[in-house]
C-alpha cells in the first residue's frame, strides 16, 4: 500500500509552497501493492499520521519496479478572485489532475467545488503547472492525482496550520472505485495539498495598475511620529504644520495642496468619519495603512479630486478577538492615548469593533519673535507660545455580520469626536528676519464637535456581480470665539483697549451647524476572470446655518442664512488583465454635478437668493506592465475635476469667510514610472522606483490671506512637473535597512511662468534602521531608527516681485529624528517601548508660511497588541 509521510512545508503569503520541500511523498510498494494500485487513484486507506514506509526494493528482486509520484517543478500562482477577496470569502478547491508522460497537465477537473470564482482560478493555474512526470522504474508514465487549493486571506496566523498527512489533518483522498486512468501503467498516486495564500491588500494595490503608494504603519505605531510626519516620509508628499500637535497642517502632493487632495477613512470622507481637524491629527495607532493615490483617483471612492486622494485604512479584520493600546508622553505637555478592541463570533458571523483616542498638548514651544523691550522698541526676543493648547477626544463603534449567505458584510458604525484649539496667531503672520512680528492672540479659540453614523452593505450576486453600498449622516458644530478686550504681548501681558476682538476689527462668538447626508453605491460585474466592469454613484447633501452671538439682530447676521449644497459623482470603469495578468489596464469616465443654494448680502446691501449649478465631465486611464515578478512599469492619466467644498463656499466658521461664487477646478494629470520591488539578491533585498508627473491645472481655488480673515477665490492656472524617486536596501537577515527618497517639482503660474510661492521645490529624506534580535529573550527585537528630512530653501512671497536680495525666503532645513525601540512578542501578543528624540540638533524649522515650528522634543511611547 501507499503511505503518506507528514509534509513539513510552511505556507508563505503569495507563494505556492511545494517544490522547496524536496521529495514531497515517500512511499514503498511491494508486489501486491503495486499490482493492486495500478488500476486507479489513491484509495482512502492513507490515514493521518501514517508512518513512513520501508524503502522500495530495487528492480530485479522479482517484484514490479517501484513507482515514483510526480513532483511539481513549475508552479503558477492562482489569482485570488477579486469578488471573493472584496467579500472576505475563503475557500478550498479539490482538483483531479491528469498529467501526461512529459509532466504536462492535460486535464484539471473540479472534484470538490468552492464557488465564488475559486474553481476557475484554481483550474486555470493548475493547467499551467509543470511536473517531473511519474515514473515506474526507469520509464515515465501518465498519472492522475488530486490537488487541493486552499485560498486564504492574508492574516498573521497564530500558529502554522496542519497540512495533509500531519497528525489531526485528513489528507485529500480520491473517490472509492474510481475508473482507471487511461494510459497510466503505474499505480495511482496520492493527493498533494497545495496552499495558496492571497497577496496582502497592500501588495495587491502596489502592483495594480493604479497610481498608488501604500504606507504600512506597523513600525510607525511603535514610534512617536504623528501621521503627518509618517506621510511626509513618502516621495512627492510634504506636510508642514503651523505649530505643534493639533495646529493647522498643509498637505502637498506633487505640488497640489489643501483640499485639492481628498482624504478618506476606510473609503468615507475623513471629515464625515469624525476627523475634521485634518489628516495630520488622526492618531497613527488607529491606522493600519495609508494609500496615497497620485493624481488619478479610482472610481470606488466616488469623489472629485484635483491632485489625488489619501485613504486611511483601519483594522478591517472580522475574525477572532484582539485588542490594542498605546500611550505617549513627551515635550511641550504632549499626551496621546489610543485604545482598540474587536471580537467576532464565528458560528453566527457577528462581530463588534471599537476604538477611541485622547490627545492633549500645551504646545508651549520656544519661538523667535519681535517684541517690545523696556524702552518700547521692537527688538529680537525669545519667547514661548502661551495660548496654543490642543485637546481632542473621540471614539467609534461598529457592529455587524460577515460571511453570511445574505450578506458578505453588513455593519453599522457610529462615531463622535471633539477638537478644541487655542489660536496663538492667524493663518498669516507678519515676519521680520525669520521672527514673528505680529502680536499674538491670547484668548481666540476654535473648536469642532462631530458625530454621526453610517450603514454599509456588501454582497455578491449571481456569482459574477457584487454590490457595495453605504449611506451615512454626519453632524458638525463649529465654534469660534474672539471677544477679548486685550492686546497681548509675547510675555502674556495684557493691555486693555476699548473694543473687542483680536483677529480683526469686530468681535465674534460664532456657532456654525452643518448637517451632511451621503451615500455611495458601487456595482462590480465580472463577465470573465480577467475582466471587470464597475459602476459608481455618490451623492451628498449639505445644509449649513449658524449664529454670531455678538450680532444683536439675527436678521443682520449673515451666518443665519440657510445654505444648501448638493454634490454628486457618477462613473463607469473597465479593467482588463490579459496575458496571464502581465498587463493590466483600467479605463474610466466620470460625471460631476454641484448645486449651491443660499442667501447672501448683495452689493446693494440687501439680502438676496443665490442659486448656482455646475457640471463637469472627466475621463482617464491607468495601465501597468510587469516585466518580471519584481519589475513593472506604470502610466496613468486623468482629466480631473474638483468641486468647491462647503468650507470654501461657506467659510469654516472661523478665520475663513464665505465665497459662494467659486468655480470648479480642473486638471490634466499624468504619471509615468518604473518600480523594482523587493528584488532578492545575494547582497540583500533591493528596492527602487522612479516616477515623473505632470499637473496642468485651471481655475485653481486659492486662499487669499490677510492679517485678519481670509477667503477662497479662483485666481490662476498653473502647471506642476517633477520627478520623484525612492531607493532602498535590506541586508541578508534583515539586521540593517536603508531607504531614501527625493522629490523635485516645478510648480508655476500658467500665465506668468513665475514659481508659486510658499511651496518647496526640492525635498527628500533618508531613513536607516538597525535591528538586533533575541537580545534578552527569544522573539524580542531591539531596533535603532534614524530619519533625516531635508527641505531646500524656498520663497515665502511671489518669486517675480522685489529685488533678489530683498525677497523673504525660508532657509534650507535638515531635521534629524532618532528612535530606540524594544519589541517583545509572546504567543499572540506584542509589546513595544520607544524613546524618540525629534529635531535632534534643534534645527530651526518653519511652516510653509515662515512660522517657526517646534525645536528639539523628546517622547516616550508604549504600545500593546493582543
Amino acid at each position: 500500500m501507499i503511505r503518506l509521510q507528514p509534509l513539513r512545508c510552511a505556507a508563505l503569503a503569495g507563494t505556492l509552497v511545494l517544490a522547496p520541500c524536496g521529495a514531497l511523498l515517500a512511499f514503498a510498494a511491494d508486489a501486491r501493492a503495486s499490482e493492486e494500485a495500478s488500476a486507479g487513484e489513491v484509495g482512502e486507506g492513507a490515514a493521518p499520521g501514517a508512518e513512513t514506509a520501508p524503502a522500495a526494493r530495487a528492480p530485479g528482486d522479482g517484484v514490479p519496479p517501484a513507482v515514483r509520484p510526480p513532483e511539481l517543478t513549475g508552479a503558477v500562482d492562482a489569482a485570488y478572485p477579486e469578488a471573493a477577496r472584496e467579500a472576505g470569502v475563503e475557500g478550498s478547491v479539490v482538483l483531479r489532475l491528469t498529467i501526461d508522460a512529459e509532466g504536462r497537465v492535460t486535464s484539471a477537473e473540479i472534484a470538490e467545488p468552492a464557488g465564488h470564482g475559486f474553481d476557475e482560478a484554481a483550474q486555470q493555474a493548475a493547467l499551467r503547472f509543470r511536473f517531473t512526470p511519474a515514473r515506474r522504474g526507469d520509464r515515465s508514465v501518465a498519472s492522475r492525482i488530486l490537488y487541493r487549493h486552499d485560498f486564504r486571506l492574508p492574516a498573521p496566523p497564530p500558529a502554522a496550520a496542519p497540512v495533509a498527512g500531519a497528525a489531526g489533518a485528513a489528507p485529500v483522498a480520491g473517490a472509492a472505485g474510481a475508473a482507471p486512468v487511461a494510459g497510466a501503467s503505474g499505480p495511482a498516486l496520492p493527493a498533494i495539498e497545495v496552499s495558496v495564500r492571497g497577496a496582502s491588500e497592500a501588495e495587491r494595490l502596489r502592483t495594480s495598475a493604479q497610481a498608488v503608494q501604500v504606507i504600512e504603519t506597523v513600525e510607525a505605531k511603535r514610534q512617536a511620529a504623528d501621521l503627518g510626519q509618517v506621510l511626509a516620509r513618502a516621495e512627492g508628499v510634504s506636510v508642514r504644520r503651523l505649530g505643534g500637535l493639533g495646529s493647522d497642517a498643509r498637505f502637498s502632493l506633487n505640488g497640489l495642496t489643501d483640499d485639492r487632495i481628498r482624504f478618506f477613512l476606510d473609503g468615507v470622507p475623513l471629515d464625515l468619519a469624525g476627523h475634521s481637524f485634518g489628516v495630520a491629527n488622526v492618531p497613527v495607532n488607529l491606522v493600519e495603512r495609508a494609500e496615497i493615490y497620485r493624481g488619478v483617483v479610482p472610481l470606488r471612492f466616488g469623489t472629485d479630486a484635483l491632485g489625488g486622494a489619501v485613504n486611511l485604512v483601519t483594522d478591517q479584520d472580522t475574525r477572532g478577538t484582539g485588542a490594542s493600546a498605546s500611550y505617549q508622553v513627551g515635550s511641550f505637555g504632549t499626551y496621546r492615548l489610543t485604545l482598540g478592541a474587536r471580537h467576532a463570533h464565528a458560528p453566527s458571523g457577528l462581530f463588534a469593533r471599537a476604538s477611541g483616542f485622547v490627545d492633549r498638548a500645551r504646545n508651549d514651544t520656544p519661538i523667535d519673535v519681535m517684541a517690545f523691550d523696556e524702552s518700547g522698541r521692537l527688538s529680537p526676543a525669545r519667547a514661548r507660545r502661551f495660548h496654543d493648547g490642543y485637546v481632542a477626544a473621540g471614539g467609534a463603534a461598529e457592529v455587524g455580520v460577515a460571511r453570511r449567505p445574505w450578506a458578505d458584510r453588513l455593519l453599522l458604525r457610529a462615531f463622535f469626536t471633539s477638537h478644541d484649539k487655542e489660536l496663538q496667531h492667524g493663518l498669516l503672520v507678519d515676519m521680520l528676519d525669520g521672527r514673528v512680528k505680529s502680536p499674538p492672540f491670547g484668548e481666540v479659540t476654535f473648536g469642532r464637535q462631530t458625530g454621526g453614523a453610517l450603514l454599509r452593505y456588501a454582497q455578491p450576486f449571481f456569482g459574477r456581480a457584487r454590490l457595495d453600498a453605504l449611506a451615512g449622516y454626519s453632524y458638525a458644530r463649529t465654534t469660534f470665539v474672539d471677544v477679548a478686550t486685550c492686546t497681548y504681548g509675547w510675555s502674556g501681558s495684557c493691555v486693555e483697549r476699548p473694543y473687542r476682538g483680536e483677529v480683526g476689527d469686530d468681535a465674534n462668538d460664532q456657532q456654525v451647524r452643518q448637517h451632511t447626508t451621503f451615500a455611495r453605491v458601487n456595482l462590480a460585474w465580472h463577465p470573465a476572470t480577467e475582466h471587470r466592469l464597475r459602476f459608481g454613484l455618490s451623492p451628498s447633501h449639505v445644509t449649513r446655518t449658524g449664529r454670531n452671538l455678538v450680532v444683536a439682530e439675527p436678521e443682520k447676521d449673515p451666518l443665519t442664512a440657510e445654505r444648501e449644497l448638493w454634490s454628486g459623482v457618477a462613473g463607469v470603469e473597465y479593467e482588463a488583465r490579459p496575458f496571464e495578468g502581465r498587463f493590466a489596464n483600467i479605463t474610466f469616465a466620470k460625471l460631476y454635478l454641484q448645486s449651491v443654494r443660499t442667501r447672501e448680502h448683495l452689493p446693494s446691501g440687501r439680502i438676496g437668493d443665490v442659486d448656482r449649478t455646475s457640471h463637469r465631465a472627466g475621463a482617464g486611464d491607468s495601465l501597468r506592465f510587469r516585466f518580471t515578478d519584481a519589475l513593472y512599469a506604470k502610466a496613468s492619466y486623468e482629466y480631473a475635476t474638483r468641486l468647491p467644498t462647503p468650507e470654501e463656499l461657506f467659510g469654516d466658521g472661523g478665520l475663513i469667510v464665505r465665497n459662494v461664487h467659486l468655480e470648479p477646478e480642473a486638471s490634466h494629470n499624468v504619471n509615468v514610472g518604473v518600480t523594482l520591488e523587493r528584488a532578492e539578491t545575494g547582497a540583500g533585498q533591493l528596492r527602487f522606483s522612479a516616477n515623473g508627473f505632470g499637473r496642468f491645472t485651471e481655475d485653481l481655488i486659492t486662499l487669499r490671506r490677510h492679517l485678519g480673515y481670509s477667503e477662497y477665490g479662483n485666481t490662476l492656472s498653473a502647471r506642476s512637473i517633477g520627478i520623484e524617486s525612492t531607493a532602498g536596501w535590506t541586508s541578508p537577515g534583515d539586521w540593517l535597512s536603508v531607504d531614501g527618497h527625493v522629490t523635485w517639482q516645478d510648480f508655476r503660474d500658467g500665465s506668468t511662468g513665475v514659481r508659486i510661492q510658499n511651496l518647496p521645490y526640492l525635498f527628500g529624506g533618508v531613513a536607516a534602521r538597525a535591528r538586533w534580535a533575541e537580545i534578552a529573550a527569544r522573539r524580542d527585537v531591539l531596533s535603532l531608527t534614524w530619519h533625516a528630512d531635508y527641505v531646500h530653501a524656498f520663497f515665502v512671497g511671489p518669486e517675480g516681485r522685489g529685488a533678489a536680495g530683498s525677497k523673504a525666503e525660508i532657509p534650507s532645513q535638515l531635521v534629524h529624528t532618532l528612535a530606540l525601540t524594544y519589541l517583545v512578542e509572546r504567543g499572540g501578543w506584542t509589546v513595544s517601548s520607544t524613546v524618540e528624540v525629534q529635531n535632534l540638533t534643534d534645527e530651526k524649522a518653519f511652516s510653509f508660511y515662515g512660522v517657526q515650528r517646534p525645536g528639539r522634543a523628546t517622547y516616550a511611547k508604549l504600545a500593546l497588541s493582543l
